[in-house]
């Protein structure tokens, strides 16, 4: 339990919500009911060993951070999930009703083990270690099918080591999700590519074969489309980018927008994924505190890639 002011209330509530729930308990040390309902939002802390996070905001004297929460009455608990409230109650609720408000907001113990072993994969990946960071993921989607980081990362690597069967099969699930989510939507499209790069009779044809037909015809929008999947299959990512935006800027519509799908399925798997636990851009935080933290002066290079091909795109289609 941590008592939060204004001074530490951006490094404790927002930023730490992105890591992990934080259950805010306002209290004041005359009131009557904050002190049965403390201790047991202390014992539930402890029992539910890192579930979720508990802070405690003196109303009477945070009183920016209780008028920030629009708190009218104590105690009020308000749980904050990536920088943002996801729900709250009033009173003292009886330990059992605190639970059944926990179980409903919070990861279960399955979901904690398979996150961590997402994070140990994701680790692996980063020394090299591709077969045991794919053992790793398939755990974790074991533990939890609904894991759809899991899911995305596992994919990922199944397709980039040419496992195609066993990507198309983990990636079934997904693409029948409502709404469907892009970034599995643009896994579909590189899986495409993949495939037509060990089935089709062009995927042999060198790249001056391809150059040379849309030299004869610079509308010849099938030829582009194969070589840009080619292009995809090799991860010349940018060299594929370049003959998408081609054709999305004589034909926007062409092949009920095949180009524009598949650029943005680029743009999306080339998107850097935000980091855990990263810091919010400044402007109001959840509840209206005005934060202190600082924008990157600069971006790396893949997402400025990203970032300049996302303008290229639009002004094509505008």
């Amino acid at each position: 339990m941590i008592d939060v002011t204004v001074a530490n209330f951006e490094a404790e509530v927002i930023v730490a919500s992105t890591q992990v729930p934080v259950l805010v308990d306002f209290w004041a040390p005359w009131c009557g009911p904050c002190k049965s309902l403390g201790p047991v939002l202390e014992k539930l802390e402890v029992e539910y060993a890192g579930r979720f996070k508990l802070v405690k905001i003196n109303s009477d004297d945070e009183q920016q951070l209780a008028q920030a929460f629009g708190i009218r009455s104590i105690p009020t608990c308000v749980l904050l999930k990536d920088g943002k409230p996801a729900d709250g109650f009033m009173g003292a609720l009886p330990e059992g009703k605190v639970r059944e408000f926990l179980d409903k907001h919070l990861p279960s113990v399955d979901e904690l083990v398979a996150q961590e072993d997402v994070s140990e994969a994701e680790a692996l990946l980063a020394q090299g270690d591709t077969s045991t960071a794919l053992a790793k993921l398939q755990e974790a989607l074991a533990i939890n099918p609904d894991n759809d980081d899991a899911r995305f990362d596992y994919i990922k690597l199944l397709m980039a080591m040419g496992e195609l069967d066993q990507a198309k099969a983990a990636l079934a699930p997904a693409l029948v999700q409502i709404p469907l989510q892009l970034r599995f939507e643009a896994l579909k499209h590189w899986w495409d590519a993949l495939h037509f790069a060990t089935t089709d009779e062009r995927a042999h044809w060198t790249l001056d074969q391809f150059d040379a037909l849309i030299e004869k015809n610079k509308r010849d929008f099938d030829t582009r489309l194969a070589k840009a999947r080619l292009l995809m299959a090799a991860a010349e990512w940018t060299a594929a980018m370049d003959e998408l935006l081609e054709i999305v800027m004589r034909d926007k519509t062409w092949g009920e927008e095949a180009a524009r799908k598949n650029l943005v399925a680029i743009l999306e798997l080339l998107t850097p994924p935000k980091a855990k636990g990263e810091q919010p851009v400044p402007g109001k935080s959840a509840g209206g505190i005005e934060l202190t933290g600082k924008a990157t002066a600069f971006e790396d290079p893949q997402a400025e890639l990203v970032s300049k091909y996302r303008r290229r795109l639009s002004m094509a289609l505008n």
